[in-house]
């Protein structure tokens, strides 16, 4: 106690309080050798998180076909079983019923890509001709050197066939139990966050879960539209393999912004030497037209603002993933970059990178 002058005790005045000390902010090196190692990761893992992914698709498109059962009162495990001898049984009788045509249309294509190697390599030896000063120099190097096509890149990460058919062996099983065990874990993955941060962790799995099978169901809608006319338009233009080259091309685009070149090169590449240019260019002009009716018409419809993506950060997704894991990448790069929006959305220091990322 202090005395004033007046004789009379008073409490001493208390000490002013000092505001907290501000959290440094880490180091962006610490930032790109996290994403580097992440990045690394991915690489490394590619053949086990790509079959996780896609089996967590898989699960998505079949939950509701396993909530119908459920409905019909069967138990989840049994409505789980179910789903996914559906699934094998309709993977099963496309192959079987498909499985003579498809000989038939992978020979051809083998043909195919022999001329057009052929037609490639001209071309190729033409160019390097031009800037080669002296003879046999320049285009001699390149033909020694191994090159990486096209091929290479689309079907990296999948390995030998068996260890191909290993790992989708994976899948089923898989698929059965994120389908039986999606309520524990889901549960379960929310009990490993602080209690001060569950319910944001149980609003950010609700909202991914909901993107990916807004995102699976629309694409799977969308894709057999756009197969189906395609199908019909080129039956009308007596493309060879019309049956196959239909759904290629209206599956293939579904990728985003990519997608309209992507599935011109189908029904181009197996009506060389047999169409005119005139029949091309209506090739062309039913393709493109198809997917301006998608963006457009179909999209809205079914996917409406689930995604959220900006065109820069799409683009930019299906580069990185289609250089970490090819053609698997193309595939599961905007749903894997969506999922991570959310999640860049839902943590207070991430939120200026989910900003960017969206629309």
């Amino acid at each position: 106690m202090a005395i004033d002058e007046a004789g009379i005790d008073r409490p001493p005045a208390p000490a002013l309080a000092l505001p907290p000390p501000k959290p440094q902010k880490p180091h962006w090196a610490f930032s790109v050798i996290g994403i580097a190692t992440i990045l690394g990761l991915c690489y490394w893992g590619e053949l086990v998180l790509a079959v996780m992914l896609v089996s967590v698709l898989l699960a998505f498109v079949l939950a509701p076909v396993m909530e119908l059962f459920i409905r019909l009162h069967l138990p989840r495990g049994l409505a789980a079983a179910v789903a996914v001898i559906l699934l094998l049984t309709l993977i099963a009788g496309l192959v079987y019923y498909s499985s003579n045509q498809a000989i038939v249309f992978v020979q051809d294509l083998s043909q195919y890509m022999q001329t057009i190697r052929q037609e490639i390599s001209q071309v190729r030896e033409r160019a390097e001709s031009l800037g080669n000063t002296e003879p046999g120099g320049l285009a001699k190097s390149a033909d020694s050197r191994s090159g990486t096509n096209w091929e290479d890149l689309l079907t990296r990460g999948f390995g030998s066939v068996s260890q191909a058919l290993l790992a989708a062996s994976f899948v089923p099983f898989l698929v059965y139990f994120m389908l039986s065990w999606q309520h524990h874990v889901r549960s379960a993955t929310v009990m490993l966050f602080s209690l001060e941060n569950r319910n944001t962790a149980y609003v950010t799995l609700g909202l991914i879960s909901a993107m990916i099978r807004s995102f699976m169901v629309g694409n799977l809608l969308i894709g057999l539209f756009l197969g189906t006319a395609s199908t019909i338009a080129f039956a009308i233009l007596n493309l060879p393999f019309f049956y196959f080259v239909g759904f290629i091309s209206g599956f293939l685009s579904l990728v985003p912004y990519l997608g309209v070149v992507l599935a011109m090169a189908p029904p181009i590449f197996v009506s060389m030497g047999r169409i005119n240019s005139g029949d091309a260019v209506v090739i062309v002009m039913i393709v493109l037209a198809l997917h301006l009716i998608a963006l457009n018409v179909l999209y809205p419809k079914f996917l409406g603002n689930r995604l959220q993506l900006n065109p820069l950060a799409v683009t930019m997704a299906l580069l990185v993933w289609g250089w970490l894991w090819g053609a698997m990448g193309l595939v599961l790069a905007v749903p894997i970059t969506a999922a991570t929006k959310i999640v860049f959305d839902h943590i207070e220091s991430l939120k200026p990178y989910g900003a960017w990322m969206g629309e």
